[in-house]
Parts: C-alpha cells; structure tokens; sequence
C-alpha cells in the first residue's frame, strides 16, 4: 500500500508594523542588572541604582570566568549508551550559568493607555521568568527556549508616570546538557495598539493549492477584543516579491476572526535556491476608520513525504543536506545577534547546506527570519525532555503542565515561516522506550496537527530496537532516527511510512589544524593534548564518519536526507573529553569551530554538497619538524574525478574516486607518502584527463607577521553590526604557521568596538571579552562592533615579535 502525506504551504513571520494605531519596539538599552537573589526587587520603589547597567540582548554567564566546579557533575549519561556514573566537567561549557538574575526597566506608554492595549513580548528569557509590572505579577514561564507574551494593559499607572518592568530569572543547577546561557539573551517587545486588534501572532497563512501557473492563499486573522455592536471590517493587500501589489481583499469579521481566500497568479515560489518572499498587509477598520495594520510575511511551496520517494519541495525529490545546530553563537554566549547569525549561514550556504535543525530547543525569531530571507529549510525542535528525566533539573519539572502551552506557542509563532517544513516533538527522550511512550508523541504530534495542518511532526529517535517494537516510531508523520546509520534499511522494512530521516548524523570530533599520527578509524581516541584530529576518522561511540550517512543518502531515495551533528562547536559537551578531562569545555563536533572557522571536514561536505562551486581542498599542513622520513599521508577532499599527488615535485599517483567503499568515494587519500619539508601539490584533472586546478601547500617558516582578512568592511551604525575578521600568523612568504600560539591583542578606534574574539581551541580558557587572545593552529577571529555613529573604524591588531596589522571599516 503507498503511503503519501502531502503538506502544503506557506508564510512566514508575522511582522507588527509601525503605524499611529499600532507601535512596536524594543526595550533594549537602560536595563539594570545584578546576578542574585534580591528580595523585594521587583517593588517600583526599590533603588537598583548601584546596578550594572545592561543593554538587552543579555548573557550574564558568557562573561566567565571559565572553572571546572560551575559544571561538576556525576552523572550517567543514558544516551551515551553510558552504563555508570561518571564525573564529568565542562558539560555545560564551564561558565557560570547557575542562579539568579533580576533585570530592571522603566518604559513609557505615549499618550496613555486610555483605550489601548499594551503587551510585552519576550522572544526567550533564560529561565524560569518571572514578569513584574509596577510590583504585581504579570506572568510566569518556565521554559527559557520559548516566545511568550503577557497583557500588562490593567497593570499599568493611569496617571503618566512611568512604569517600572522587573523580571527575576533563574538557572538551577544541572537544568541543562549543554550551555544554555543565562539572563534575557533574546529580544524584548513593547507593543501598543487600540482596544481592539489583531492580537501577538494573530494572522495564520496556507496555500491549499501549489502551482507554477497559479496558487492560492488562504489568511485566517483574528481579532482580540472586538465590539459586537461596531462595524468591523479587515483590508488585506498582498504584494510579491518586487513588491508590487497584486490583490486585495477586504471582508466583514464574523465572531472575532476572519477568513480572506485569494489566487495569485504565476506565483515565484520559494526554495533555498529561490527563497522568494511575499507580504500581506491586513489592515483593521472599525465603523470605516483604520484602527489597526499587521504585516505578515510568507512563502509560496508545497512539501510532501512520499512512500519510497522521500521529500519533495515544490513538487520535486529533495534531499535534506543539514545540520544540527545549538543557540549560542561561540564568543557571544547566548546573546542573540542578527549579523552574527548571517555570517554562520553565509558560511553553511557556501557549504552547500541546505536546511537547519535548531537542536534541542526552540529558534529564536532571528534566525527564523534569515532562513527565510536566505533560503534554509528548517526542522523547529521543542523538547530535549518529555515527562522522564535526563538532567535533575531540566524540563521533566514542567512538562504534564506546560508542554502543550509551549509547542502552541511555537507553532503560532512560526506557522507562516515558509523555511520550518517539520516540526520536531523531542529528541533522544527516555519516554520513547516506555510502554506508554507511543502515547505521549501522539499528544504532542496532535496538538501540532492541530495547530497546523501544513507541516508533517518528527521525533528524533535514538533507540531503534524499542521504537520499533512498540510503536512509538511508526505513529510519527516522519520517523527521525539519530545516527544508526547501519540500521537504516531494517527501520525502512519495518515501519509503514516508507521513508525515514537522518535526524542527527555523524558526530565526527576533530580539532581544527590538529593531526595525529598513526592515521587509523576509531571510536573515542583520547589524546594527551586532549584534542581530537582533522583526519576526520575519529567519532564517538554511538556515532560513525560522514561517508557513511553520505552514502546512505545519495543511494536510497526513501532517506530523505540528514542533518550532521554539528554544523558549529557550541559551548559544552566536550566529548570525548567530558569525563574529568578539564579544561575541554566545548564540543569538538562542529564541521566548523567555535570561532567560525571552517575545519577540514568543511570541505568534505561541500565536495559532496554544493554542485556550484569546485573544491580542492588538501590536508594535512605541511610543516612537520621532527617528523622527517615518517609516514604523513595525505588527503584530499574534492569533487574533481582524479587528483594527482606531487611531494617536491615527484608524483606519488594519480587516485580516481571509486565506489567500492564509502571513503574512496568521498575521499582520495594517500596513505603511505613520507613526510620531507617543501612543497606539496595537488593538481586536479577531468575525466578526460585536462588540468583544471593546481593547489599547493607549503613548509612554513619562522613566524613573522599577522595577517587580516574579512568578508566585509562596510558595517550598519546599529550598534550591532559585526565583522569577522580573520588574524592569520604566517611566515615571511606568506604561509600560515601552523603551529604558531602567540599572544594577539586587539584594539578598535573610531565608530566601533572591540566586540569578541575566539580562536576554535577546545581547551583555551581565555575570556572572549578580553581583547587578547592566543592563536590556534596559527589562526584566531576577531569581532569588530559597529556603534550608533556613521565614521570610519579601525582595527589594530598586534603579537609580540611579529609584524603587526590594520584593517579600515566604515560604519554608515
């Protein structure tokens, strides 16, 4: 019997736009902050001026001091396939995230709050949030992954004085597997509109009907506190991606809602490789007079899993090409930055990745918003916990009560992104195993059924024995199966899907620049400089190297794809150095480190991945003292047919990519060339035997200058704008020194600052704020803030016995 689900969309971020009768802003600068427990603060008299002054967004633990006792835990880690307790440091990044954190602010409402309507949105408040307006309880959520709102409207003075905003958070020890961060590290919103009006995430768009001659688009809007007795009547005007206007609507609201079905004509769909956006404006009248205008933009594609096929977009086979990515953004902690976000995906896309796992947590609305705009499909995750627990403090506490409020919120938040094509409910969670585990996904599947009929629900599985067995897994719209890779074909001949997904691959561990020698394929390889080797043969214990899940995918039609473990190192989880093997605190994952600098894994995924673009890419470095007349083999990641091999200009073979085996296919490795300094070459030939690339890889010399390279140099004066600028050590011709540490230090005149800096190494201690730090396999990246004003920026970076570098910006 064929099984086919068709899901068929969309959207994407309901915007709130400026207008007389709606304001939207953020409430980012004048907050106060102190890290402890303060009674009373939460009283509008209460004096907060001895305070740290904070601008929002806000990660109080990113700051350190980096210390093995922040994290110290004895724990079994039960999806390890761990079997006793073990300590384990560094787990969650070796920061101080633990306690309690109480933020202070005042705002005002223009022209009072006679017959208006005032919410506070906070995109996501790290945890346990507590939300005081004027010294009364506004609201309470648990959840510091989650959006939530609260109408302050009868909270606030009526008689022009300003309003006092306390919010007390609180992280509780073992709460989190991996760093969490800590404090409001996501956006906070001022909203004011008229008594009646289109509510927080108010409008909700589907296009029943795909198609490249016409699509139609269906707009249900509601209305929150309507007058029965007055006239009201909803315009809605949409235009498409150029912005023009091509229909509208306007209809009468029937018991606080309405529901407006256009066509539109030769629609531009929307795809990662054409991620073409339109706008609907609804504008609210009542008795003829504007009252209210919200702007929502969305997408136009279909999805569709299909038995034995996979998943379509738009109607053809597409395979999912991802990564699983955590919150937090290396040097900046948890603190959410929009151009921080767009240069990790300007990285990925060049990558050939296609879609984004935001594991284990819910997004935030920025990152949502430029998967939209850049072309990413997205698979939105919930939970790491149901009802059982893996840490002592995690979610577990408050899922029977809050879980169901906490997938509605997502889903409202982000139903009309025309990137999130799944929903996921969970991920590795011990529930799966238990007798009345099927049920619990069924609850939650249904409510995301519910509250969204265009998208198909996940689960990401790690146990594939009890899945299997007791129905858990073939219950789900798409069974999601994390790594597992060999029992891929058993899943697909027992569950009735018909197609299954690679949830979470890989998990491949390596240290940028770092190799070791023997070069051999195994599983959990510690090393005594407690850093894992670019050879991209070393994985952990439940987890295998990429050429397999690349394979398994290319293959099968029915593997819808996968999403590797882990686009970026992330703060915690340092494996397979967490069991007391301080001073690793972050993982070792990542196909690009905690700095944003890509490892050589990079260029695997992207000789397989992106079909526009040529690499040749070549490893190990080649400056090896000591190493003379040893055995170094040499790898090369490429999508040209043949490569040929030169070691100072005598050629150790041509290889040709072969699929006997996954690795011969994926990679051309010479096994056996001895290592003498010089030069060593890769030259790269058509099939027919044309050379049409030269790579060359050099014996560095002594260290002597820094060298600065960016992507660019012309930032916004937001205050937020960043640059990533890349200081390389290298020799007197220009070869990166390898093995260079020195100490960099930092300096930023003019209109910016001195932002971050990072250098990818696992066990670097250093604080990211401070502007100094050593390099790592000859490299380290420094971040350069725009401010406020329009100017020029300079960027001095300086070592000790090299030669120094400038780098100009402007800010404008």
């Amino acid at each position: 019997m064929k099984i086919r689900i068709l899901f068929v969309a969309l959207f994407c971020c309901a915007c709130l736009f400026v207008q007389a009768q709606r304001t939207e802003s953020l409430l980012e600068k004048g907050w106060t902050f102190i890290k402890d427990d303060v009674p009373g603060a939460q009283d509008p008299n209460f004096n907060d001026s001895r305070w740290q002054q904070v601008t929002i967004p806000h990660d109080w633990a990113i700051y350190g001091p980096f210390s093995r006792n922040y994290d110290l835990q004895e724990v079994t880690i039960t999806q390890n396939m761990e079997k006793k307790a073990t300590i384990k440091t560094g787990r969650t990044g070796g920061l101080p995230y633990v306690g309690i954190g109480w933020y202070r602010q005042t705002f005002d409402v223009n022209g009072g709050i006679t017959d208006k309507s005032v919410t506070l949105q906070f995109d996501g408040a790290m945890s346990e949030a507590q939300v005081y307006v004027n010294g009364k309880k506004a609201c309470f959520w648990p959840y510091g992954y989650n959006s939530f709102f609260c109408d302050v409207t009868p909270l606030l003075n009526a008689d022009g004085k300003k309003n006092i905003l306390a919010v007390r958070l609180e992280n509780k020890p073992q709460s989190s597997r991996w760093y969490s961060g800590a404090g409001l590290y996501r956006n906070v919103h001022l909203i004011v509109t008229n008594h009646t009006h289109i509510p927080v995430w108010g409008t909700y768009i589907t296009t029943p009907h795909v198609g490249t001659d016409f699509s139609t688009v269906c707009l249900k809007t509601e209305v929150a506190n309507m007058d029965e007795k007055k006239d009201v009547t909803i315009k809605t005007q949409i235009f498409n991606p150029k912005g023009k206007l091509v229909i509208e609507k306007t209809t009468t609201v029937w018991n606080n809602s309405s529901i407006q079905n256009f066509i539109l004509k030769a629609p531009q769909l929307w795809s990662p490789e054409t991620p073409c956006l339109y706008l609907a404006k609804t504008t609210l009248y009542q008795n003829n007079k504007q009252i209210d205008e919200y702007h929502t933009t969305f997408g136009i594609r279909s999805i569709e899993v299909v038995t034995e096929k996979g998943f379509f977009l738009n109607g053809r086979s597409y395979k999912i090409k991802g990564v699983c990515n955590h919150h937090d953004l290396g040097p900046l902690g948890a603190a959410v930055n929009s151009s921080a976000i767009r240069h990790r995906l300007m990285l990925l896309k060049n990558m050939g990745c296609n879609a984004i796992r935001t594991a284990h947590n819910m997004p935030s609305p920025e990152l949502i918003q430029l998967c939209n705009k850049m072309g990413f499909l997205v698979m939105a995750e919930s939970f790491d916990e149901w009802d059982v627990a893996k840490c002592k403090n995690g979610y577990h506490r408050y899922f029977k009560d809050w879980a169901e409020k906490d997938l509605v919120n997502l889903i409202h938040h982000y139903r009309n992104d025309p990137c999130i094509v799944m929903w996921s409910i969970g991920n590795e969670v011990p529930t799966q195993c238990s007798k009345q585990g099927y049920q619990v996904a069924g609850f939650l599947q249904n409510i995301c059924h519910r509250e969204d009929i265009t998208r198909p629900v996940v689960c990401c599985m790690d146990q594939v024995d009890c899945v299997l067995k007791n129905g858990f897994a073939a219950q789900l719209d798409v069974p999601g199966f994390n790594y597992r890779v060999s029992r891929y074909k058993e899943a697909y001949s027992k569950l009735p899907q018909g197609f299954l997904l690679g949830s979470e691959t890989s998990s491949t561990v390596s240290s940028r620049g770092v190799y070791h020698f023997p070069v051999v394929k195994k599983a959990d390889v510690l090393n005594a400089d407690h850093q894992c080797s670019s050879y991209d043969l070393n994985y952990c214990s439940w987890s295998n190297v990429p050429d397999e899940d690349l394979e398994m995918s290319e293959y099968f039609n029915w593997d819808m794809g996968q999403f590797v473990w882990s686009g970026f190192d992330y703060l915690g989880e340092p494996s397979p150095y967490d069991t007391d093997a301080w001073p690793n605190h972050s993982s070792m994952f990542g196909i690009i480190d905690l700095a944003s600098l890509p490892k050589d894994r990079y260029y695997l995924y992207r000789s397989i991945w992106n079909k526009n673009v040529k690499t040749l890419h070549v490893l190990p470095h080649w400056t090896w003292p000591g190493r003379e007349g040893k055995v170094t083999p040499v790898f090369v990641y490429t999508n040209y047919p043949i490569v040929e091999l030169f070691v100072n200009g005598v050629s150790q073979g041509k290889l040709i990519k072969t699929y006997k085996n996954p690795q011969t296919h994926y990679r051309l490795m010479w096994k056996n060339v001895i290592y003498h300094p010089g030069t060593l070459k890769v030259v790269a030939y058509t099939d027919e035997g044309k050379v049409v690339e030269t790579k060359i890889v050099r014996t560095a010399g002594k260290p002597y200058r820094l060298l600065l390279s960016t992507d660019r140099t012309t930032l916004q004066a937001n205050g937020k704008d960043l640059a990533f600028v890349t200081a390389s050590i290298v020799d007197k011709e220009g070869n990166i020194c390898p093995k260079a540490k020195n100490l960099v230090k930092f300096s930023v005149s003019g209109a910016g600052s001195y932002r971050a800096s990072a250098n990818g190494d696992p066990t670097c201690l250093y604080a990211f704020q401070n502007p100094e730090m050593p390099a790592f396999s000859g490299k380290l990246m420094v971040l350069v803030q725009s401010s406020e004003q329009s100017g020029p920026i300079q960027l001095n970076v300086t070592s000790k016995g090299l030669k120094g570098a400038l780098m100009k910006f402007f800010s404008k």
